[in-house]
């Protein structure tokens, strides 16, 4: 028994996740920012049973919260229905983008794409800047839709502002920069 959930809100700068596993009588949980390193507790419980009651109680308190279902990446393993929704939004995004025109509507549809498809934004989320140009926007629809004709499971790298050759993305977290490298700033 596992979930993976993600709470986004593009304007107050929320991009994070919490995901737990049920295995034997230990409930692990990891949390923390969307492309950074985790946070791991286990939870050791001594049987099954209480191991899944705390997980579904968990659970209940983070979708609460506003956490939703999630994955922690999109690949072809992924629900049909999912990647076509994810296609519908960036739809949607595209002409915002082209128009430079960063309203509620665009927020909206932001924040529903980043449920579905979460993005390592760094520690700054700024949602006029998600997408540089309508050419981002039309990558990662071009990798959506290749997952919908791929046969085999196929990780594709969904992620803002790499160029299609790009083929992995990578994230630093801040915890391996000294603290000295931002006094300057």
């Amino acid at each position: 028994m596992e979930i993976y959930l993600v709470f986004v809100d593009a304007i107050q700068n929320s991009n994070k996740f919490w995901a737990a596993i049920v295995e034997d009588g230990n409930l692990t949980v990891q949390w923390g920012r969307v492309g950074y390193q985790a946070q791991t507790k286990v939870h050791t419980l001594g049987n099954h049973q209480r191991a899944v009651s705390k997980f579904n109680n968990l659970v209940a308190e983070k979708m609460m919260k506003g956490y939703r279902r999630s994955q922690s990446q999109i690949d072809s393993n992924c629900e049909v229905s999912e990647i076509n929704r994810a296609i519908e939004l960036l739809e949607i995004i595209r002409p915002y983008v082209e128009q430079r025109n960063f309203s509620v509507a665009y927020i909206n549809a932001l924040n529903q794409y980043l449920l579905i498809v979460p993005i390592p934004l760094g520690m700054q989320i700024d949602p006029y800047r998600v997408y540089r140009s309508v050419e981002d926007v039309d990558y990662q629809m071009g990798l959506l839709n290749s997952l919908l004709t791929t046969p085999a499971p196929q990780v594709a790298a969904v992620a803002v502002g790499h160029a299609p050759e790009a083929t992995e993305t990578k994230a630093v977290s801040l915890k391996t920069i000294s603290k000295n490298f931002w006094r300057h700033l």
